[in-house]
């Protein structure tokens, strides 16, 4: 029955990875939205950076608070076993394709993270709610694509990720003699899961508290361990540039077999890392108490390059700095042991404290990633269903999500990369074309905050400035 359904979903997979598909969306669609933006991510680096302290009324979610919801999505096991999987099977040059598809992905992430903040609904208890769901009914007029992409987010995050964060993270435990391949994943899965289901229960408030803590203090030490590396590998580091820019730009290799290319496996697992035009950080974004919706847009694009630009990249030299070779890390069958790529790689430099690091990392990411990923769930179930949902759903669905983290930890390798792989895609190719065609609502609420600026005064948003006619919850 599991290759059965493998089969399917490697079938789906091929199709969503051909270069005039996802890839094209992705890197085509960023382009254009980057264009269209004046190229913001570097204009308006300095004010996204400005904008992350600012304080929320009382009671509301921080642009702070909003930004760690989405980031401890975005960063986590993908980070960290993505990055080796890709540098694995697609070579170090997949690393650079990876750094293409989060700068242009930022302006995606700003635009959907913009467009979530102007058509965000308010709650009975005074918060906010919102996302591309609400922005396919809303603006574009099409409640039914809403409804298809929330359940695409319920299948992505409750399902597909938070099964793989699972099984990535007991995967780390496999280079210690411990070790029991019968055994061990089910202690992890049942601790994990456990753990997740305390967190949950205690609902939304508490995965915001969590959160603001966990991902700065994780974030910080791999990147300050990366940076020793090296320092101690100082002079391979002239040898592993010259790597990731000859292996990137191979375009004979690329094109000869462009499912198994570094772009392909850049665009996959950098995808699967920053998620930027995913539509899943504007359901976070959209919580945020902020006088302007560029604000928040803006916040959510440096979520893009705090993820791929800075953690990711610090795994990527972690291990091609070293001496270790990736291509030693494909196993029989052809998949990338990618956990002992990275174990190994810190292994060289640090002895037994390089694996037992990796795996308190992916303790850490892979906790936040869970947080982060359930987090967007609940709001998607009550667009489907149309109404607040009760207290018994909500801790049914929790209790089901807890169990997800358990089979994940159990699950085959091969089904769980394969039914993320299939089902970020399909939340691509939902939300992109959404965004291309509702970003000249963006531009406009992006024009009318420099305008602002300009003139000297705190940016605040009226939705009648730029032409909304949609009624909204809060820029009357």
């Amino acid at each position: 029955m599991a290759a059965t359904i493998d089969a399917g979903v490697c079938a789906v997979s091929n199709i969503l990875y051909q270069p005039w598909f996802v890839p094209l969306l992705l890197i085509a669609g960023g382009i254009y939205l980057t264009v269209r933006c004046g190229f913001m991510q570097v204009g308006m680096f300095r004010e996204a950076c400005r904008v992350i302290v600012e304080k929320p009324h009382e009671g509301g979610i921080s642009s702070f608070g909003a930004l760690m919801v989405s980031t401890a999505s975005r960063v986590g096991t993908g980070n960290i076993i993505g990055v080796s999987t890709a540098i694995i099977l697609g070579g170090p040059g997949a690393i650079f394709w990876m750094w293409i598809t989060a700068f242009f992905g930022g302006a995606s992430a700003f635009v959907e993270s913009t467009l979530a903040q102007i058509f965000k609904k308010r709650d009975d208890d005074g918060s906010f709610k919102g996302g591309p769901a609400f922005y396919m009914r809303d603006a574009l007029g099409q409640k039914w694509l809403g409804v298809i992409f929330s359940i695409l987010i319920i299948f992505t995050y409750m399902v597909g990720y938070n099964m793989l964060a699972s099984y990535n993270l007991q995967s780390t435990f496999a280079a210690f003699s411990f070790y029991d391949a019968s055994l061990t994943p089910k202690i992890i899965g049942v601790v994990l899961a456990v753990l997740f289901a305390i967190i949950v229960l205690g609902g939304a408030k508490r995965l915001i508290k969590v959160t603001e803590v966990l991902v700065p203090v994780m974030g910080v030490m791999y990147v300050l361990v990366s940076l020793i590396v090296l320092a101690l590998n100082i002079t391979n580091l002239g040898h592993m540039f010259a790597e990731i820019f000859s292996s990137a730009f191979d375009f004979e290799a690329i094109f000869g077999g462009f499912t198994g290319s570094c772009i392909m496996w850049g665009v996959k697992r950098g995808l699967y890392s920053n998620e930027a035009g995913m539509g899943s950080a504007p359901n976070a974004a959209a919580k945020a108490d902020v006088s302007h919706p560029v604000k928040q847009g803006l916040v959510q694009m440096l979520s893009v390059f705090i993820d791929t630009l800075l953690i990711c990249t610090a795994t990527a030299f972690m291990c091609l700095s070293t001496d270790v070779i990736p291509t030693d890390y494909i196993d029989s069958e052809g998949a990338a042991m990618a956990a002992g790529f990275v174990q190994d790689s810190l292994a060289s430099v640090f002895g037994g404290f390089g694996p037992a690091f990796i795996a308190i990392a992916m303790c850490f990411f892979a906790f936040t990633t869970l947080i982060g990923n359930y987090s967007y769930c609940e709001g998607c179930y009550e667009f489907i269903i149309g109404r607040e949902a009760s207290k018994a759903e909500l801790v049914i669905m929790r209790i089901i999500a807890s169990i997800l983290v358990f089979i994940g930890a159990v699950a085959s390798a091969g089904l769980v990369w394969d039914i993320a792989d299939m089902m970020q895609g399909l939340m691509v190719v939902t939300n992109v074309p959404t965004i291309l065609i509702l970003g000249g609502i963006a531009f406009k609420c992006l024009d009318n905050y420099k305008k602002q600026m300009k003139e000297g005064i705190n940016p605040i948003f009226k939705a009648r400035d730029i032409g909304i006619t949609v009624e909204t919850d809060w820029w009357k």
